[in-house]
């Protein structure tokens, strides 16, 4: 890979709103712009209405929709629980995918319990910009109360299976867990959109669950959990991420690696 593609450097404007064709520019760092970053999810910015999907409110609702549940999985010690000790490391593997330095533009879809986003927002380079996506407005509130400085980052209301944005507007786009808590069709559908906005020569970054080796005794052990609490994502067990790239992706650089005895696994989907 080339340098420009590790470090996410920028070549292109900012993203344009399809709506309309009115402009989608992210809240700036001006202290008197604070009150625009925090509406930058409200109407005014996207006029239609984003539903909450039936699949979120029916599967994940005690995780990510009630405020009480927020507060709860809030905790970087949980997180880190939750994935047997790995969120570091799976952190770090995302964002050393994206750089070490951050001089484009990167959009993470969906909020991450933790400090996944605090720890890429240190990594932006002064020309480095992060946008985040989430379907739940209560999620975005719960980063807006974790972000120390708001310049450079731009929260939106959004569905990711409907990013409000043009064609090639991202250097990278990462998606961390979020494959596994959705069904097929809704996974497609993301992914699908996840390659639109990301520009030529751009990155898709995805962790996630993966198909652990026979051996592996946290197999059994998962096996309970997610058909109990997390039943999309099994599909991740059976089935590779390239599965879900619409047809034109398939000529796209596709790089995997997996860990912890291929419980976790990174893809990496470079766009020609």
């Amino acid at each position: 890979m080339s340098s420009q593609s590790d470090q996410c450097a920028a070549t292109q404007p900012r993203p344009q709103s399809l709506d309309n064709g009115a402009g989608l520019e992210p809240a700036t760092a001006r202290v008197a712009d604070t009150a625009q970053f925090e509406a930058s999810s409200a109407a005014d910015e996207f006029p239609t209405h984003v539903p909450l999907p039936a699949y979120l409110q029916q599967t994940y609702w005690w995780a990510y929709l009630h405020p009480a549940a927020v507060r709860f999985f809030e905790r970087q010690w949980l997180v880190n629980l939750i994935l047997w000790g790995n969120f570091a490391r799976l952190r770090d593997l995302a964002l050393d995918e994206i750089g070490q330095s951050i001089a484009g533009d990167v959009l993470q879809v969906a909020c991450v319990y933790g400090n996944f986003t605090e720890r890429l927002i240190e990594r932006l380079a002064p020309t480095g910009r992060l946008d985040v996506v989430d379907v739940a407005q209560v999620q975005l509130e719960n980063l807006k109360g974790k972000l120390k400085d708001p310049s450079r980052i731009g929260v939106y209301h959004q569905d990711s299976t409907d990013l409000r944005f043009a064609d090639a507007s991202y250097d990278c786009v990462v998606l961390f867990f979020l494959l596994h808590e959705q069904p097929e069709d809704v996974r497609a559908q993301t992914v699908a959109q996840a390659l639109r906005v990301v520009k030529p020569g751009g990155k898709v970054v995805f962790v996630d669950y993966h198909g652990p080796s026979w051996l592996n005794p946290f197999r059994y052990i998962m096996t309970a959990i997610l058909k109990t609490l997390e039943p999309f994502a099994m599909d991740l067990w059976r089935q590779d991420i390239t599965d879900w790239l619409p047809d034109r992706g398939r000529a796209f650089k596709v790089e995997k690696e997996t860990f912890f005895g291929g419980l976790y696994q990174k893809v990496v989907v470079t766009r020609p």
